[in-house]
């Protein structure tokens, strides 16, 4: 489960999820819901592998995980709304479903233009994991 809130001139991710690879996922749904309005809209008609190498800090393995779907984002403008994440002593490694912006069918919702360090978390706690990044809009 994810949720979005706003901070300062950003915009703030929550997630919340019984295991580290929903929480990964999620927090791949919620950057989605901010660069448009309904995700639903969106197919998942292309597929494509992300893989990142084992950090023992989850902050940062958060981040590059973000950045990656932000860059793909960016370069190729695929809109990735489904996940199928692993980690391991290797890594995460995940496939990611979706398509890219077609603006006659996804209605931007907000440029999204870095994921930062600032207030980022990952923790786990009696009922879960819990994350929060907040994006430079």
């Amino acid at each position: 489960m994810y949720e979005l809130f706003d901070h300062t001139a950003d915009l703030g991710l929550r997630v919340r999820a019984a295991t580290l690879p929903e929480l990964f996922a999620d927090a791949g749904r919620g950057l989605a819901a901010m660069l448009v309005e309904e995700t639903t809209a969106v197919r998942e008609a292309e597929s494509v592998e992300v893989a990142l190498p084992k950090d023992d800090d989850l902050e940062y393995l958060l981040f590059d995980w973000l950045k990656a779907l932000l860059s793909l984002f960016d370069e190729r403008r695929l809109i990735l709304v489904a996940f199928d994440v692993t980690l391991g002593d290797d890594g995460l490694k995940a496939v990611c479903r979706g398509e890219p912006l077609d603006e006659s069918r996804h209605e931007p919702a907000h440029e999204v233009k870095a994921i930062t360090y600032h207030a980022l978390r990952v923790e786990q706690g009696p009922d879960g994991w819990l994350a929060e990044v907040i994006v430079d809009i």
